[in-house]
């Protein structure tokens, strides 16, 4: 028993430093490994002028772009996640502990409560850090993108449309990130207990945890993320309304009026079978390094 509470115990007894580093090396891991299925999941979304950038399915997508642009162009924009995932992984996992044992997460009982607050307070912190390396990340994603660099795709950002454009998102971001991570941690924790309540270190139930909570989670929140990505690509339509949309409010009210309850459906398929993978992976890598740092 003495080894399982001390497993249980990390968080707390380790120290925000341990969670803070395994959530770096999750994050990384995470994101570097899926990064392609995420590079044709932002060119599906992109609303495109261009007959040669629009894809019927992840498979066509893959075949057209590694045919046409070369298997590099799924990588490009790998840089900026790996320079922001670390950093931003960080940030969430040391919150997301801190707050969970100040709220009394780690104590016996359903803490459903504490683990949802936890989660909810790491997203707002992460995302905050994440945010412009995303929008540096998705201009180098893109269907014939200028930028080759990081560094210059931030440089010329910044120079013609200005410190704001890095946030322009954040608002929209966090309305679909705050529940999406609430509902993750809660079910994690939930389906963790429920598959190891010896609570020993176990990979496998990181695993199936991890993936189901991230489908939850996704399957959940798709709604709010078929109105951001309305908003975000707003600028490349050529739809009077569209470009004129002006909130979460107003692209829920277009969604709605041009494909009713079915349009806030649209990828809720592809955003499960993404974010299932990707979880099962993070926590995966962040239960593992939790263990690896401690033995050290």
């Amino acid at each position: 028993m003495a080894e399982e509470d001390d497993y249980e115990a990390l968080p707390s007894n380790a120290g925000l430093g341990v969670n803070m580093l395994a959530g770096a090396m999750a994050g990384i891991t995470e994101h570097a490994v899926m990064f392609p299925i995420d590079s044709i999941k932002t060119r599906m979304q992109v609303f495109a002028t261009s007959p040669a950038a629009v894809y019927t399915g992840i498979g066509n997508a893959f075949t057209r772009i590694s045919s046409t642009e070369g298997m590099r162009a799924l990588w490009r924009g790998v840089s900026s996640v790996i320079l922001g995932a670390g950093p931003a992984h960080a940030v969430h996992f040391g919150m997301y502990e801190a707050v969970k044992e100040l709220a009394g997460g780690n104590a016996a009982g359903n803490q459903w409560l504490a683990t949802s607050l936890a989660g909810a307070s790491a997203t707002v912190a992460s995302d905050a850090l994440m945010n412009p390396f995303d929008v540096i990340k998705q201009r180098m994603q893109v269907h014939q993108s200028e930028f080759r660099s990081v560094f210059t795709a931030m440089r010329v950002v910044y120079q013609t449309e200005g410190l704001s454009a890095f946030y322009v998102s954040y608002p929209t971001t966090l309305m679909m990130s705050v529940p999406f991570t609430a509902v993750q941690f809660t079910v994690y924790e939930h389906i963790k207990r429920l598959l190891n309540p010896s609570r020993e270190y176990s990979p496998v139930t990181h695993m199936i945890a991890g993936g189901v909570a991230g489908g939850v989670a996704a399957g959940v929140t798709t709604p709010l993320d078929v109105a951001k990505t309305l908003l975000q690509t707003r600028g490349t339509s050529k739809d009077p309304e569209i470009r004129r949309v002006n909130g979460m409010v107003d692209a829920i009210r277009i969604i709605w009026k041009r494909d009713s309850l079915k349009g806030f459906g649209r990828g809720i398929s592809p955003r499960i079978l993404t974010h299932m993978p990707s979880n099962a992976l993070c926590w995966l890598s962040y239960e593992f390094f939790k263990v690896a740092i401690r033995e050290q």
